[in-house]
């Protein structure tokens, strides 16, 4: 099967738009060629091409939650969304906590339409008390290591996961959440939250986690991702850390760029998300992290739920959202100047960078791992 994507402006060419011949699913041709040299031609105004998208944060439920997501509904949710590769969490039934769980979602990749790639426990059953085995989850293909929605508290416990991973040039992967101070809180501290009678969390809670984690950071000299930053304050830390030479990265979820802690007003139980929403200046600082490269990537932080775990009271519905099949156009809603070349650097290039994996990269005679997309229709 000979496909030919016509007139598409190819990330890392800059020459302008040019044509892109796919053989039996290797890319043979980049140049100009007549239609006729293809089975099947893809010929649509303002394409382009970037490397295969991917996620760094989902929750595919899959083992023991599958009435939420399974690898296969997950799988297909990120193909919808153009992501080729997703890196699921731990916090299953049993957790991704030991080999043979690791190889279980390994194993499933051949049936899927997008690759899976598992995130390994840093603690058993990703309760925070005993550290996994993560050396034999790395050797059976876990890709990077944290306790998913369930970050580790205890400092000891991240103290020694950071050790751990130098080993093997592993990424620990941490939301930036303080139990502490936010475990019973349920939308950003602040005017709306006391309005509302909802108890809130604090960008304290944020701030005292990053700020943890950095000096953790610092002392180890290993490598940490932040995902789902929420806070300008939070991102600040980062900023410093990053300026000082630390192995951090971090990445923003689709939402915290576009919705504000004013739209929960509603009690929208879809918009629960943890972190929270926050306030329209920590959007708006998040927008300009991601223009200027403080913030590395988006993560989708796709978290289906049942019906009955949305469709009740806001006390009671449960965190997240699903977001794969819509986080590009999210994004692009949200921030419009992201042009093709950022595209392909924050949904695909950065991560790979980040976690060590293969880069999807567009030239003749590679794999066509390719996600195609129009930034000006979203």
């Amino acid at each position: 099967m000979r496909i030919l994507i016509h007139q598409a402006q190819i990330a890392g060419y800059p020459a302008g738009p040019t044509d892109l011949l796919v053989h039996d699913g290797v890319i043979a041709h980049i140049g100009a060629l007549p239609e006729a040299t293809a089975d099947v031609v893809i010929n649509q105004p303002g394409l382009h091409v970037s490397g295969g998208f991917i996620d760094v944060f989902s929750h595919f439920n899959d083992p023991g939650l599958e009435y939420k997501e399974t690898l296969e509904t997950g799988a297909a949710a990120a193909a919808t969304g153009g992501y080729t590769r997703v890196m699921v969490l731990p916090n299953t039934q049993p957790a991704l906590h030991s080999k043979a769980q690791i190889e279980y979602v390994v194993q499933k990749n051949q049936l899927l339409p997008a690759q899976v790639l598992p995130i390994g426990a840093i603690s058993k059953s990703c309760d925070g008390k005993e550290l996994a085995e993560m050396y034999d989850m790395r050797s059976s293909g876990a890709v990077a290591f944290s306790d998913g929605i369930r970050p580790v508290q205890n400092g000891q416990l991240l103290l020694k996961a950071l050790q751990y991973v130098k080993a093997f040039d592993g990424v620990v992967i941490q939301q930036p959440i303080d139990d502490g101070l936010s475990k019973h809180g349920l939308i950003h501290e602040g005017i709306i939250s006391t309005q509302m009678g909802l108890p809130g969390k604090p960008e304290m809670a944020e701030l005292l986690s990053i700020g943890r984690d950095i000096e953790l950071l610092r002392y180890t000299g290993s490598r940490l991702h932040i995902t789902g930053v929420s806070t300008a304050a939070g991102l600040q830390l980062i900023r410093q850390a990053k300026a000082e030479g630390l192995q951090i990265s971090c990445s923003v979820a689709p939402y915290h760029l576009h919705f504000t802690v004013n739209d929960v007003q509603a009690y929208d139980t879809n918009l629960k998300v943890n972190p929270p929403l926050r306030s329209p200046q920590d959007v708006e600082a998040l927008k300009a992290g991601l223009l200027d490269g403080t913030i590395d990537c988006v993560a989708s932080h796709h978290q289906p739920h049942e019906y009955d775990a949305k469709v009740c009271e806001f006390e009671y519905a449960h965190y997240g959202m699903a977001g794969l099949e819509t986080c590009y156009g999210a994004v692009l809603t949200a921030v419009p100047k992201l042009d093709g070349d950022a595209i392909a650097k924050i949904f695909s290039a950065n991560v790979a960078r980040i976690f060590n994996l293969s880069a999807p990269i567009i030239a003749v005679g590679r794999p066509a791992e390719l996600t195609l997309h129009c930034p000006h229709q979203t």
